[in-house]
């Protein structure tokens, strides 16, 4: 199957982070993305297991806002 990406806004509308934290998450990679010439994407699969992390987390500035 195969994987499935958005853009950082798309990523942001469904997680509820700012775009600024989800370019954080893939800068320490916690979050897996890839760049198409300007733009960077976000994948799906990795930002929900990230979301799922978060959620079962004690630390709750991890938390979307």
């Amino acid at each position: 199957m195969a994987e499935k990406w958005l853009t950082v806004t798309e990523a942001a509308k469904l997680s509820g982070y700012h775009p600024y934290y989800l370019r954080e998450l893939v800068r320490t990679g916690n979050v897996k993305a890839r760049r198409f010439g300007p733009l960077w994407q976000v994948s799906r699969d990795s930002l929900f297991r990230y979301l799922k992390a978060a959620a079962r987390s004690n630390d709750k500035r991890r938390g979307p806002k």
